[in-house]
């Protein structure tokens, strides 16, 4: 586990404003803390999952992507998805699929207690 001091420290090389704020919120809150620890890691460490391989993986209602969703597949279910980013395509299958999507700061701030997530990493 990663101290509040190193994430402090590792976030001064974070450029995107809004990595920044979902850090800072995630660090706060003991239920969100496990995000904070995977975002200030080094880019390439983010996961980038595909449509297909995201049904596979999923078992709760509210999945947390840290990283991209890409559109390779297709998707049945129904699920709230919270990611870093979603490429165009993704978006539009996941409205498509009656997904409903946003992003992982959006979810910190709703969902403060992190009921029925399942965080992908």
């Amino acid at each position: 586990m990663k101290s509040k001091t190193l994430i402090e420290k590792q976030i001064k090389a974070k450029n995107d404003k809004e990595l920044v704020e979902t850090i800072i919120a995630a660090k706060k809150n003991k239920n969100w803390y496990k995000i904070a620890e995977i975002l200030v890691s080094p880019r390439r460490n983010h996961l980038e999952i595909n449509l297909n391989e995201l049904e596979k993986k999923a078992d709760k209602k509210i999945l947390i992507v840290c990283g991209k969703v890409l559109s390779q597949g297709e998707i049945t279910k129904k699920y709230k998805i919270a990611a870093l980013k979603f490429s165009e395509k993704a978006k539009e299958k996941l409205i498509k699929a009656g997904c409903e999507i946003g992003s992982i700061l959006n979810e910190i701030n709703k969902n403060p207690g992190a009921k029925d997530v399942e965080i992908l990493k």
